[in-house]
Parts: structure tokens; sequence; C-alpha cells
């Protein structure tokens, strides 16, 4: 680095666009010691955050981004080296540094200065001193999208809580449920595919299930580079919410590469950093996968391991907060997860265990957990200096020689002390059984640390439930919580449940309910208190309560608020059941009622003051249980819209279609109230959902029992407040239920009463008017008794029946009308005739009904509701509309003086009489729905108005004011701008508008002839007008094309488009609107208008006169409670059968049978794979066995040999050769298969007769063109050697090559393996490929040598499930002129430009490929072609970059410097050799 970020005199450019206002700042040139003061660790200032939550990101200018600018320097601190003595080693430019890695020039001026402390050894205690941080804010990676991530340089003494307030109350972060430390190798290591990607899943999936915070290292390499592309994989694949993966890096500022862009006093929002791996040198850039950093400073340059004590600390304050959620108060669990590694990481897992802190090792990652992973089991006797020597030589070959005998003793001792410590240790071993997954062994590791803690008995175990209810994973809780080592009772889970009901946990409630907790014990009147209390604030129903809270605080003017009570729950939910329900829960007598409580041991659960703890310490006996508790939990579930736990509860429920219907109606109404949109949908969605179950359960009760199904339809539901189903859907405008066939089946037979329903509707007529019928057989009835024929119930039955009453009160009312229009027309006298009084009289007993309809509260809900109620019914309103015009005309008819005016009023009352009788039509079939379509119709013509009322006065204004002048008559002044404008639309066009049919007498000049409107302007001469007639013509034109043609058709479309709407529901419509038909005429009294006076005034006798009680004709029935528990229970098996159809019917579904399959082939994968692994691990550790047994084995004949040749039985010369144990270890089976002919071929020209190798050919299912995979001569022969054969190109580059039995011989001689292997083809594959170089520079763009000879970079891709790099080439397809797997690395739209550039390479090889898939009849022929850019600025080298940022993303690709230790194929690397000499380049 060649300066220092902090304190550079001149900034970079960089760092200016960060922080723009640091080139005047005090603070970015040299400083002196005074310029900083000393302040306290921990400051609360005025400008420090609040309790809650901040978020992620500030914006500019905000208050959160001031609060975060003042607190962070008050308290937050960094570390400087006030004092520079020249170090004995230099930088790595050769320059001078001090003790503390800095050059002269990064120090303050203060530093250099003193010459007395040059000479003085370097002390950091004393040289190093604190001062506030110039380093925080937030953090963006450039050329890596706009993710931002936060950051902040920190003093390596800061205090842990210092830090972890800043994380949790500036930064906005969640306090953890699991803290997952990963640590392991920091330099890249190479691990197994299947293993990264098992690893890679289950990191990410524990720490988004548990709302766990990683910590590591930061740094882009190593096990944090493997942490950040599980993290980065994760993010891409899911939403937004889903995402969000706390990753926090803790790395040294020192080590960090580019910090300097990191620096600005006022904090970067956002700082941009550049990633640059070639150029890092002996540092390390930071991870743009991680979320937060804290960057650890101890005033020194390049030096690692500072941030290791920071780290401990932190972890360890962490993990001892206790962290509330849901009820349940947990402290924050740690956890140790270790890859790799070397020394460093050893001292990580010893101190991790001397903490007891449990720790995962992951197996197969390689050096230190190997080691750990394969003596893990092993007793620690036989943990011995000579095997931990032998595991340490085999897995650090690298660096075996840098252990020392003190260094092997050392390791040797921590590993058994480890070992010790079994119950804090993990191994995960990949295909072990029940632990196939990280997540499940990281979980598993806590569960069995914490068996081992200060834990006795039951509270262990309570201590196990309440981590996994804290981290969601309901998996372990059955695993390793609800085993057979623990009897649970019932009542020990009551805790438990309250928080997994709080934290909205729907498979904890269902797993809890499976292991036997009811319902019945758990929810008491306190525990539904509770309950509420712990709603969330962002919920409607919260609010809601919040406001009764407020009223009833208002109305006892106190200044507290009140104490929530379920009585205010109840008025809640009486406003969103609807006044026909009874409150659900009734106020208490006393104002403050006693807390009752429930038994919850060893679990925190605070709210406002009270614990769930408390709600259970008094005797059983005082504990007040509700009377539905399913129902108490459903409503609780279902205001919060919390579907899977309704679901849950629902099914547990006996009342359940009323309570279907009751939350169908809770969530419509809070649907209407929700301000958000997706909120309301799914609320709606969840309301239709319902009410399927409803009408599913109905179906299936109706088709059982008709009988029983009707009476759950009227039954009186205590717990829903006194109402019924068919009452609920009702007020839910439940059309769907309504409109079911036993719904409509039961109002039918209420319609007719105790009529038989098969009786046509001309024998109800004919008996209406001739009812001595009624004792034929014309009429028949349902029940038995009133078969007989002299029976005088016969009678009394008939004319209570609905539909009679019905058809009467229609006789009567078109009598009414027809005597009303006949006083109207011909007997309208100055004295009223008795038919006129008769009418009179009709309209006093119409009077009364309505009346009595007001009045009419069978459920006691008081007069003003009732009017509302009434008022509510359009059809009542037309009642009292036409009532009180006929009132009004009849008063005015009284009046001699008015009685011209009283029979105008009284015409007017008849067209709304008349149009009552629209009501009375929606009984039919046919015209109900018509009558429905109408009434949307109106609605369309009423808001037509408003767009027609606009042209219309507009044209008539401009009309008026253009041919008349000044008319002051209010009566022309309205004909003229709105009537005739009106008429225009239909026709009726004024003669006068454009003075051709203009004619003086039509009209009045002055404007005095009353009948007659005043003329338009005319000159004096003849009398002509003189207003301009080409505009008045133009604006009626226009006027008419607007109107007649725009705004009518747009009336026509409205209709059309309400008359599809209507249709396509008509039915559903009809059949529930003909409900309120139905029952107001159960209701009814039998007697027509008048005659229905006499039952009023009985009704009046028996209320006033008899005090007796009135009879309410309603479709309520209240049963016995033997009966109706009957009835429950019947309803609550075919619930059952309907669950499990329903569960049958997913299964049953094409989607869903795809997904069961599709989850079975993978699990059926899985174990395959895993099998597949097991055996390889058998094999391996077989073979490792055999390999110590032939070394021991040569070892003892090596002996036997020096001892015959020390006694003088044989000479040295004669003894043979004793084998040498493999320098390589032996390959698995895989390997070995993959090694089969691996080698150049050697050209053997003579016989080999007992040469027969194995045949092999590869079925490539997803290749269009192969060979073969069958040595039968007959499918041999149809191949053309040597020749273009088809679009197949057959011909070597070497020439002719041999012909044997169908099959090609490999020119360059026999492999081991016959048939064509891997490859597609028999005889030559041929291949291209392309070697892109390009010169290495510095940042100054000069060319870097080694050796004198300048430095190549090659462009190099990792293909996916591959560990090594290639050259971009490959096989060509038929036909094709570029490699499949380069058009794979370049866009479509370069493909032509590259093909141009290797034109214009130089071509360095054509021919024989040394390929591992080479067989004796298939064999690799490739051209290599050297592409080489030799200047910096090529115009086609950027656009080859810019085209490769656009690759496919589970492609590698990078510029790879070219040396002999370049990690390629070895037959690449000898093409990569002819390119270096060609170009002189170094090697």
């Amino acid at each position: 680095m060649s300066a220092r970020g902090r304190c550079a005199k001149v900034l970079p450019s960089e760092l200016n666009k960060v922080c723009p206002e640091r080139g005047d700042d005090p603070a970015t040139h040299p400083r002196k010691m005074s310029d900083f003061e000393v302040v306290p660790n921990l400051q609360q200032s005025s400008s420090s955050v609040s309790k809650s939550r901040r978020k992620a990101h500030f914006p500019a200018g905000s208050n959160e981004k001031e609060n975060l600018i003042s607190w962070i320097p008050e308290n937050i601190r960094k570390k400087e080296c006030t004092y520079f003595v020249e170090s004995s080693q230099t930088s790595d430019s050769g320059r001078i540094v001090c003790e503390c890695g800095y050059l002269r020039e990064q120090h303050l001026d203060d530093a250099a200065k003193p010459p007395i402390f040059l000479g003085k050894e370097w002390d950091p205690s004393r040289h190093i001193q604190e001062m506030p941080t110039d380093a925080f804010g937030d953090i963006r990676f450039t050329g890596l999208g706009q993710k931002t991530g936060k950051y902040v340089r920190v003093s390596s003494d800061t205090p842990p809580r210092v830090i972890y307030h800043l994380m949790t109350q500036h930064w906005g972060l969640d306090a953890p449920n699991l803290l997952i430390s990963v640590t392991g190798g920091a330099k890249n290591f190479v691990m197994k595919p299947r293993l990264k990607n098992i690893f890679r899943q289950g990191l990410v999936k524990v720490a988004q299930t548990t709302g766990a915070w990683i910590i590591t290292g930061g740094s882009h390499a190593g096990v944090m580079k493997q942490v950040g592309e599980a993290v980065r994989d994760f993010i891409l694949s899911c939403s937004h919410k889903e995402g969000e993966i706390v990753t926090i890096g803790i790395a040294t500022w020192g080590t960090v590469y580019n910090r300097e862009s990191l620096v600005c006093p006022m904090g970067g929002f956002p700082a941009e950093y550049v990633l640059d791996e070639e150029n890092q040198g002996s540092l390390s850039c930071l991870d743009s996968n991680h979320s937060h950093f804290i960057l650890v400073d101890d005033g020194t340059h390049g030096r690692y391991g500072v941030e290791i004590p920071l780290r401990t600390r932190l972890e360890k304050f962490i993990s001892e907060q206790t962290k509330v959620k849901g009820g349940v108060a947990i402290k924050i669990p740690i956890v140790c997860v270790v890859l790799e590694g070397g020394p460093g990481t050893l001292d990580t897992i010893y101190n991790a265990i001397t903490n007891g802190t449990p720790c995962v090792i992951v197996e197969g990652s390689g050096r230190v957990a190997d080691v750990i992973a394969q003596v893990a089991n092993l007793p620690v006797a036989k943990i011995t200096i000579a095997l931990i020597q032998r595991k340490l030589s085999v897995l650090f070959q690298d660096t075996y020689e840098l252990f020392t005998e003190s260094k092997l003793v050392e390791w040797t001792k921590k590993i058994q002390d480890i070992v010790r410590s079994r119950q804090l240790l993990t191994i995960f071993r990949e295909g072990k059984y029940g632990q196939q997954d990280v997540d499940v062994a990281i979980l598993q590791a806590l569960f069995k640390a914490s068996r081992n803690q200060d834990h006795f008995g039951r509270e262990n175990w309570d201590h196990q439930l309440k981590l996994a209810v804290a981290w969601n994973r309901v998996d372990i809780a059955r695993s390793e919580i609800f085993t057979d080592d623990h009897d649970w009772k019932p009542s020990d889970l009551h805790p438990v449940m309250a928080a997994a009901l709080i934290s909205n946990k729907p498979e904890f409630v269902k797993l809890f309910l499976e292991q036997g907790v009811r319902l019945k014990d758990f929810v008491t009147w306190d525990t539904l208190v509770y309950l509420y209390d712990n709603l969330a604030p962002s919920c409607l129903f919260h609010s809601k309560l919040q406001k009764v809270l407020l009223e009833e605080r208002e109305h006892t003017a106190g200044s507290k608020m009140p104490r929530l009570q379920m009585h205010h729950v109840s008025q809640v939910l009486r406003e969103l059941l609807g006044c026909s329900t009874q409150p659900l829960y009734p106020k208490p007598k006393h104002t403050e009622r006693p807390r009752l409580s429930i038994p919850v041991p060893h679990i925190k659960l605070n709210v406002q003051g009270s614990s769930l703890r408390s709600l259970y310490k008094r005797s059983a006996g005082r504990v007040t249980f509700t009377m539905d508790p399913v129902r108490d939990l459903l409503i609780w579930a279902v205001v919060q819209n919390r579907r899977e736990l309704a679901e849950i509860i629902w099914a547990q429920s006996q009342d359940c279609m009323a309570a279907a219907l009751a939350c169908s109606k809770i969530l419509k109404e809070l649907a209407k109230e929700e301000e958000d949109t997706d909120t309301t949908d799914d609320m709606l969605a969840l309301a239709e959902e319902y009410e399927h179950k409803a009408i599913g359960v109905f179906t299936d009760c109706y088709r059982k029992d008709e009988q029983r199904a009707q009476k759950l339809l009227t039954r009186v539901s205590e717990a829903w407040g006194k109402t019924t189903c068919l009452q609920l859907a009702l007020e839910a405008k439940n059309m769907n239920f309504v409109s079911h066939g036993g719904v409509q089946a039961f109002l039918t037979k209420v319609w007719w009463g105790k009529l038989s329903v098969d009786n046509g509707l001309w024998r109800v007529i004919t008996c209406m008017l001739f009812f001595p019928l009624l004792y034929t057989n014309l009429i028949t009835f349902r029940e038995k008794r009133l078969q007989p024929m002299g029976c005088l119930a016969r009678l009394r039955a008939f004319f209570t029946a609905p539909i009679v009453i019905f058809l009467m009160n229609i006789l009567s009312y078109f009598t009414f009308l027809l005597l009303f229009a006949y006083v109207l027309m011909v007997d309208f006298q100055p004295t009223p005739s008795w038919r006129e009084y008769l009418i009179y009289f009709w309209l006093f007993s119409l009077v009364c009904e309505e009346t009595r309809q007001l009045l009419y509260d069978p459920d006691g809900l008081g007069i003003v509701k009732m009017a509302s109620l009434y008022i509510k019914d359009f059809w009542n309103k037309l009642d009292i509309c036409a009532i009180l015009v006929f009132i009004a005309g009849l008063t005015c008819r009284l009046i001699p003086s008015t009685l011209y005016p009283g029979r105008i009023v009284l015409s007017l009352a008849f067209i709304i009489f008349c149009l009552r009788l629209m009501h009375i039509f929606t009984v039919s079939k046919t015209l109900g729905p018509k009558i429905i379509i109408v009434k949307r119709m109106m609605k369309d013509v009423f808001f037509f108005l408003f767009l027609l009322a606009v042209w219309v006065v507009s044209f008539g204004v401009a009309k008026q004011a253009i041919l008349i002048h000044n008319e002051e008559r209010v009566e022309w002044l309205f004909r003229g701008v709105v009537y005739h404008s009106y008429l225009t639309i239909f026709g009726q066009i004024p003669s006068y508008i454009d003075g051709v049919n203009f004619n003086i007498d039509q009209c009045s000049p002055n404007g005095t002839d009353p009948y007659k409107p005043k003329c338009p302007e005319t000159n004096a001469d003849n009398k002509k007008p003189i207003f301009p007639e080409w505009l008045t013509v133009i604006l009626l034109c226009l006027y008419l094309l607007f109107t007649n043609i725009l705004l009518l058709n747009l009336l026509i479309a409205m209709f059309n488009y309400t008359f599809q709407q209507v249709q396509e529901h008509t039915d559903q419509i009809w059949k529930f609107q003909r409900h309120d038909l139905i029952e107001e005429y159960h209701g009814r009294p039998p007697a027509p208008p008048p005659l229905i006076l006499l039952n009023h005034l009985q009704l009046l006798l028996r209320r006033c006169l008899l005090r007796q009680p009135a009879t309410h004709h309603q479709l309520k029935e209240k049963l016995e409670k033997n009966e109706e528990a009957a009835l429950l229970s019947w309803e609550m098996y075919l619930k059952e059968n309907y669950l499990q159809h329903q569960q049958c019917q997913e299964k049953q579904n094409t989607e869903q049978m795809i997904r069961d399959i599709a989850q079975r082939v993978d699990v059926l994968a899985e174990l395959l794979d895993l099998d597949r692994v097991k055996r390889t691990g058998v094999v391996e550790q077989r073979l490792g066995s055999l390999e110590d047994q032939v070394h021991q084995s040569a070892q003892a004949l090596r002996w036997m040999m020096q001892a015959l040749r020390g006694n003088g039985f044989s000479s040295g010369e004669d003894v043979p050769p004793v084998a040498q144990p493999p320098a390589e270890p032996v390959a698995s089976p895989g390997e070995q298969c993959h090694k089969l002919g691996r080698g150049k071929p050697r050209v053997v020209q003579v016989d080999f007769p007992l040469y027969d190798p194995p045949a092999y050919s590869a079925d490539h299912k997803d290749m269009a063109v192969q060979d073969p995979f069958s040595l039968s001569l007959e499918s041999l022969l149809k191949i053309n050697y040597n020749t273009m054969d088809g679009l197949i190109d057959r011909q070597s580059f070497h020439g002719l090559y041999a012909v044997q039995d169908g099959l090609p011989l490999n020119p360059m001689g026999r492999t081991g393996l016959r048939g064509r292997g891997r490859l597609h083809c028999f005889g030559p594959n041929h291949a291209l490929h392309p070697v892109v170089t390009r010169w290495r520079r510095n940042l100054d763009g000069s060319i870097i040598r080694k050796s004198l000879k300048k430095m190549l970079e090659v462009l190099v891709a990792q293909y996916p499930l591959s560990d090594v790099w290639a050259l971009p080439g490959g096989s060509l397809e038929p036909g094709e002129t570029l490699p499949l797997k380069l058009k794979w690395i370049l866009r479509r739209e370069f493909w032509p430009q590259f093909q141009n550039l290797l034109k214009q390479g130089t071509e360095v090889h054509r021919g024989y490929l040394d390929d591992p898939r080479n067989t004796d009849n298939a064999w690799v022929e490739t051209v290599a072609i050297s592409v080489h850019f030799d200047t910096q600025n090529d115009v086609e080298m950027k656009r080859l970059n810019s085209f490769l940022q656009g690759c496919d993303p589970e492609l590698s690709i990078r510029w790879q410097v070219l040396d002999k230790r370049i990690p390629l194929h070895t037959n690449h690397k000898e093409l990569l050799h002819k390119v270096s000499t060609l170009l002189g380049a170094y090697y």
C-alpha cells in the first residue's frame, strides 16, 4: 500500500467522492496530539438513538444518519502510532517503515519530530494511542451491484457492549437467536463439490430459520469466502424478505487492502470499496457478500490475528445476553463451526472448548478439521504423538517440515484436551445417518452441549424446548426433544404453547397438540387477555382495541389508559360480526377482576409489566376457563390474519360450520378497513377459503342426513353470540353458501310452510280463492296430522304458509293500486267518496305494518339499532317515501284551496307505490335477477348524469349567451340552458339556431311575452339575426358528437358491462336475496291489508293487556343440550371426513402428484448418493489399511534382508529391490475409473497377445450426435473413417490411421481402454482451444517482469462441478466453428467478433492432445490458437471483458498469472508453454 488512508495529505479521488467535505477539513491534514481529547467509551449524548429499531440504510440528511455521525466518534476509537521508531524491516517497495509497519509520512507530524524517541525500543503500550475513529458508515462494493453494508473501524480495546449497542441500536439489527462463529482456513482451499453444497445449504438454512448471526473473519478468502458465497447464493434464490441473513465480518484494519477508500471522518454514506484480489499482495480484501464489517485496529499494519481477542470477547458478551421474543426468554447460544484450518484454527477450537462453546467440525474440509475428525472417536489414550504425526504428514504435506518435536507435543496435548470434551464436540461426516445436513449437526451440537450444562431434570428439557421454539425448528424438536427419554406432561407445554401462538409458529402449535395439550385446559380467561395484550402493533384489530380503550378513558374522564379486558375485545368483535350476535365476552360486574394464572415454570414472558409465569400461580379451583377455548383461539388467530395457525385451530373446533362462517364475516369486515392492499387481498382470500370450508362440511352433512343438516342451519349457537349459521352467512354475504342446494331446499320448505312443496302454484291460488277446496285432495300437506279432511288445522296451516300470505298480499296490493288509480282518474271529488276513505283506511293499515316491522326486535337490539337496520333496506326507504308523499298529498287534498296540488302529489305517490311492485317480483326466478340488474344500472345512470351535466350546461350556457341578450326570466333561462339542450340530444334541435328557419313571430323581441322565448339579437332593418351562424352550428355539431355518440355509447357500454357482470352470478344473487323476502313473509301476520289491522289489534291486546311475551317467528331453533351435543358430535365427525377427503384430493391433484414424485426422486437420489459416498469411504479405508499393511510388510522384509546380509548369506548386489510405499495416496474407485488410460500412450510396435483391456463407451443422452456405445460389428461398419462422415470430420491431423475389426486404432499407441470412453466419436474428436493472453501490469500500467522476462496473464474458466481451471475451449460439435463451452462463456453477439480474433491469432499447436479421456479407439485432436493483446487499451480486449461480465453466473472466469504452478490441466499447461515460448514470456 502506498499510503495510509486515514491521514494522507492528498486524498485519493475516490475518497473525495465519498467524503467531499474533507478537502478543507483539518482532519484530513497531519494532526497534532493536542487536536484530540479523551472521551468516555460510551456516552449517551443528545443524539443517541431511541430504543426503536433503525432501518438498514439511512436516507441522506435523516435524523438517524445525524445520530450515527455524532454517536460513533464520541464512543468508538481507533488507534494511531504516535512515535516513529525505525524498523529493521522494509516495506514491499524497499522503503523505511516504523515498527508499527507504516511509513514515516503516514504518521502524525508530532510522531517523527522528537529525536529523543528515535533510538528507543518501540513499545505499543506507550507509542500507540486511541483517538476518535474516522472510518464508519455504509460500504458499497464497486461493480458488484447496489447492495450496501455497514462498517466501522474500532480500537482493539473497545468494550464489547459498545459494539453490541452499535449493532442493535444504530445498525438496526435484531438480537440473534443463535450466534454461529465460523472459523478455519484463511487461504483458499479446495472442498469436494458435494460437501461444499451441503455446507453452504446447511449453514444458510440454520441462519435463516433460527434468525442467527454468522460471524467470520470477513476477508475474501478461505472459509470466509465460502460463507459469503453461501449467503450470496441464498439471497439470489429467495425473495427480499427471506433473503436477509446477518453476516458479520470481524477483520484486522491493518490487513485490509484498499482501506483508504473507507476513511471519512464524517462517515461514508456510502463508501465505495474496490475488491482487487490481483494486486492485494500480502493484504486481503473484504468479502462483498458480508452485510456488516467490524474492522479492528491496533495501530499496526500488515499483522494478522489482531481481531481474535476482540472477536472472542464480543462473542462471549453476546452469548451472555438474554433475548425475549414471542414470550420466550433465552440466553443467546453460540456454536463454533470449523472448516479446514491451520495452527490458529486449532487454538480457536481449543479456546472454544475450554470456554464451554460447542464446536462442529466438518470432516473432509482438510487439515486441522480432518485431523480432529479422524481421532475424535478414539480413546484419549490412543491419541499418541505418533498417530498425530502420521495424520499431519498426510494432511499437512506442504508445511509438514515446519512441525518441530515440541510443536507435535503441543498439538497432541491440545487435541487430547479437545477430544476429552466429547459433549462439546460434534463431527459432521458426509453420509452419516441422521446427519445429512449441516444445520441439523449445528443444532444437535447445541442440544448435546446443553444437556451437559448446569441444567437438571425437567429444567434441562425446558431449556432445549425454548431453544427449539426460538429457532422455529420443529424438526429438531421432534427428533431431539420429544423422545422416549423424557415424559412430557401437557401442563409443562402450556408456556411454550403460548409462546408459539404469539410468535406465529403453527408447526409448533400442531406439535404441542399432538403431544397432548388440551385447549380446554390451556385457554383461560387470563390467557386470552395475555394473548390479546401481545397483538402485533401493526394489526388492525390492535388499533381498534386501542380506540375502544381511548373511548372508555374519555368516558370515565380518567388520565390512565384502562387495562385491556375481554369485554373490550367483545365490543370490537360485535362490530365485526354484526349486531345480530350477542356479546361473546360479557362485561364483568366488578370493574377489576382478580388476576388468575397458570403454572408456567422457568420461562420469562414479560408484557406490560406482567409475565405469563405469573398467570397460573393460584390453585386450579380459582382458574376461570372460557366457554369455548377453540373459538377463542380461532378468533385470536383470524383477527391477525394468521392462515396456518387458524387452520390448525379450526380443525379442532366442534361447531365448525358456525366458526368458519364467523371467520369469513370477521375477515371481510377487517378487509374493508385495512389500508394495505396486499393484506386486504390476503384477508379476502382467507374469508373465501373459510366459506368453502363451511360449504364442504355442510355438503357432507346434507348428503348424509338432510333433516339434521338443516337443523345445523337454524340451531342457535351459544358460543357464537346466540346466532345461527344461516344468519352468519347472510351477515357475511356468503352468496356461495346461501345459494347451496341444501340451504335453498330449506328456504323453499320454509316458503311453503306446512304445505308440501310438490303442490303447484295454480292449486294454491285456486284454494286461496275457493278455500272449501282445501278439504279435497287438491292440496297436500307435509305433516301427517294435517292429512284428515275434516281437520280445522288444515285451514290454519294453509293460510299461515308464507307463500299463501305472499299471494294474498299481492292480491291486496293490486286491489289497492287499482282502487287508487280509479280514485285519481275518475272519483276525485272535492268531498272524499267512500272509495277514497277506503284508500285512506288501507294506507293506515300499511303504516301500522311498517311500524310493526320497525318495532320488531327479537334480538333485543334496541329501538335505535332497529331503526338504523330498518332504514338500510332499500324497499323500506321506498315505503317510507311513498307514505310520506301520500300524507303530504292527503294534507293538501283536504284543504279546499290546495285540492289540485294535492291531486298532483297523490299522483306522484301512486308512481312510488307502483315502483314498490318490483320487490314483489324478486321471488320470481325469471324477473328477480332482472330487477337486480336494473338496480345496478340505476347506479350507472347516476354517475353518468354527472358527465352528461357537464356537456349539457356548458353547451346550454354558450348557446344562450350567443343567441339571446340579457334574458332575465329565470324559467326561460332554465329552458334555454338545460331543457332545450337536453332535448337536443334526442333530435329536437331549435329552429332558430342556424338562422335559416328563423321566425320572429315565434319569439318575443323584448321578452315580455311569458309564453314565448326572447328573440335572438337582430338588426334594425330587416329583423334578421346577427349572431354568427357558423359558430353555433359548429358548437351544435360538437355537442351532438360528444353526447349522442360518445356519452350515450359510453352509457350503453356501462350497461352492458353491468349486465354481463351480474348475469354471471345472477343465480347466486337471486338465491341470496330470496331469503329476505321469505324471512319477511315468514314472520308477517297472515291477514293482508287492510284486514291485517285485526292481527295488529291481537298483538296489541296480548302485549299490553294480557302481558304475554311476543312470539317471534324467526328461523332459529333452540335445541336441548343432549340433542345439541349429539348434533355437534355428528357435525365434527363429518368435518373430519371432509378434511380427510380434502387431503386425498390434494394428493390426487396432478400438480401435487408431480411435486410428490419429484420429492421422492430427490430423496432416492440423495440416498443413492449417500450410499455411494459410504461405499467409497469404506473402500478408501480398506485401501488405506492395505497400504499400511504393505508398508509394514516391506519394512519387515527389509529388516529380514538386512539381517541375512549381516550374517553373510548373500551379497548386496543380488538383493532384489524392495517395493517402497507409494508416494501418492491410493485413488478411490471413482478416481481409478477416471484415471484409466491417463498418461501419454506409448507407441508399441510389437505384438502383445496378453493385452486385453476393458471396453467402455459412455451414453451421452444430452448429445444429439454420438457414435454407438456397443462394439457390435454391424453398427461399427456404418462409420466411414479417414474422411468426412456427414457432418462429423473423422480425418486426423496425423494422416491416415489404421482400422481393425471396425474400430480405428490410436496412432499414438495403446492406452489400456477400448471403446470410445467418455468421448463422443470413434477416431479423432476435434477440439479448439483459444489461448487468450495479455501482459501482467502494475497499477501504473508498467509490465511486471520476473527473471528479466515479461509475465503473462491468461484467460481461464472453471465450469460447474469441476474443481480445476481450464482454457476457454473444448470439443467442436459437428458443423460448428466454436466449441460449446466457449459459447457458454461469451454472449451470442460477440461470437462473430471472436471468430475474427481467432483468424488474426497464431496457431501454436495442431494435432494429438494428451487427454485423460483418450482410448485405443478414440482420441482428442485440437487446434490451439494464441490470441494476445499487447496493449493495455486494446479495444477488442475491453470489448471481450465487457462480454465476459454477462456470462452464466454458474461459471467462474478470471485472468490467471501464467507460470508453472498454474492450477490447470496438464495438457493445457503444454499449450501455455508453447504460447509463452512464442511470446518470449516467463513460464
